[in-house]
């Protein structure tokens, strides 16, 4: 079997966006991609508020940017997603999305807009694995995506439900709509559907993964940030997460949406087939990453996953009750536990990490 090519390099502030350039090229972003094709640029908005590690940062923005007109790629479109507990517009100007986009003229997309993209029947040739048996009456995407480039822009951070979240879990919210809550039972299966119904619409696909500071805990938004100065990237989806993941101390073969995807011929898992490129020790590190539950993924994990809660799903979830688990998520995340433990470490980051200084001094 081939080998896939993951590109790790250590960076510093001073010089993260040429490292960023440097990343994607040796990572073989231009191979990846079609010179004649539109590129969408999915950013990650975990959380509309400022939190360190959790969403795109605009350096890794900027220099994707950078990397991908510096190789010719001049047509790009950047597409946000909406999720019943995230605002992309609030997201977009708070993390400093807004300036790089207008510097470029780069169009921002949205795709539950009906005038930016519709959404539309689509079969997949892959054999889902569980999109099959949530959308019975039939899976849907958004038109705009099919026959263009996609780089994906997540950070490498834990996740309370799929324990490590990456490039595969950044397709969720660009080809879900907004129910996709109904997936989360079957989240590793799904994060394969999609991968694999990615790799059929578009015409290439990239990863630039952002490890200046990671994020360790009950992600993946209330996270402990800590600062590990990695970048990553692959046209691989699987590999640059496998190697994530085990940059963050686990293993892929506990993973099940790597090693399902990699079972499936999807993408490499194993690292043993996969090339380190760059900084190639830094692949080697362990940072002991533990994965936490905060109140609302608790609650979360006693309604999708193994208990005997999770026979009420559908009542909870399928019927106008779900406005209740929207509200009391967005209480608890944005106005009791941002307000009383986030802004501290958002202020402490700013002020005492060399990625919070950098972040500080983008135009915002």
């Amino acid at each position: 079997m081939a080998k896939a090519t993951v590109a790790v390099i250590r960076t510093k502030p001073e010089s993260v966006v040429e490292d960023v350039i440097r990343v994607c090229r040796e990572a073989g972003m231009k191979e990846a991609l079609d010179a004649n094709a539109t590129t969408i640029l999915k950013d990650n908005i975990t959380w509309h508020n400022l939190f360190p590690g959790v969403n795109t940062t605009p350096w890794q923005l900027e220099g994707t940017i950078r990397a991908l007109k510096s190789e010719g790629f001049n047509d790009l479109a950047a597409v946000h997603n909406h999720t019943v507990v995230t605002l992309p517009e609030k997201g977009e100007k708070d993390l400093k999305f807004t300036p790089q986009y207008e510097a470029f003229g780069i169009p921002v997309l949205f795709n539950f807009k009906p005038e930016d993209m519709s959404w539309i029947p689509f079969s997949p040739k892959f054999k889902t694995l569980a999109l099959h048996k949530v959308f019975p009456e039939g899976i849907l995407i958004p038109d705009y995506f099919t026959g263009k480039n996609i780089v994906h822009l997540p950070t490498v951070k834990t996740h309370s439900y799929t324990t490590y979240t990456g490039a595969m879990k950044n397709a969720f919210g660009g080809l879900l709509n907004v129910k996709r809550h109904y997936t989360h039972t079957w989240i590793h299966e799904t994060l394969v559907d999609l991968l694999a119904i990615g790799r059929e619409i578009h015409s290439g696909m990239f990863a630039v993964m952002d490890g200046t500071t990671a994020g360790s805990g009950p992600g993946p938004r209330t996270v402990v940030p800590i600062d590990r100065n990695i970048l990553l990237a692959s046209a691989d989806q699987v590999a640059i997460d496998s190697v994530a993941a085990g940059l963050m101390g686990f293993n892929w073969r506990d993973l099940p949406c790597i090693a399902l995807a990699h079972e499936h011929g999807l993408g490499i898992g194993d690292p043993s087939q996969i090339r380190i490129v760059g900084d190639t020790d830094a692949a080697g590190e362990n940072w002991h990453f533990d994965v936490g539950v905060n109140l609302a993924t608790g609650v979360g994990r006693l309604l999708w996953h193994d208990t005997p809660l999770r026979h009420l799903q559908k009542l909870f979830f399928h019927t106008p009750l779900v406005n209740l688990f929207i509200f009391a998520s967005e209480l608890y995340h944005d106005r009791i536990w941002y307000r009383t433990k986030g802004r501290k470490v958002v202020q402490n980051w700013l002020s005492e990490s060399p990625w919070g200084r950098l972040f500080d001094s983008y135009p915002g």
